[in-house]
């Protein structure tokens, strides 16, 4: 059983899965500092408010105590979401991929030689392969 677990442990994905999530961890706060610190500002400062919430606010309250829903706290939660989403996409993801795309070798298929080329190949083949039929 433990030779099962050792195994499973050294194996390499389960490796790379502990140090994605870590890696994961850590970057959170580099994503939620960009959205919080610098792109809800731009919308508050658009907008009046970085937030939804308040913008229609139900008061129920039978019993003498008043509850509060917040339908637009949806709306607030969608757009953090999409925030995240495009900080993510244009701050790591497009240039990781343009990084990607540099350092890629392209191979380059070697060109098909030309007719004339290769009809002179097979000649000399030919000519070749007759040539080691006779014997000297």
């Amino acid at each position: 059983m433990l030779q099962g677990f050792k195994e499973f442990i050294s194996r390499g994905n389960a490796v790379d899965l502990a140090v994605g999530v870590v890696i994961g961890a850590a970057f959170t706060s580099v994503v939620n500092a960009l959205v919080e610190k610098v792109l809800n500002p731009l919308i508050g400062g658009l907008f009046g408010s970085p937030s939804f919430d308040n913008t229609w606010v139900i008061t129920l309250g039978l019993s003498g105590e008043k509850a509060e829903v917040l339908p637009f706290a949806v709306v607030t939660a969608l757009v953090n979401f999409l925030l995240v989403a495009a900080a993510l996409y244009f701050f790591v993801v497009l240039p990781m991929n343009g990084l990607a795309a540099r350092r890629k070798v392209e191979e380059v298929e070697p060109e098909a030689p030309a007719e004339d080329v290769r009809v002179l190949t097979e000649i000399r083949d030919l000519l070749a392969a007759q040539g080691a039929e006779r014997p000297l």
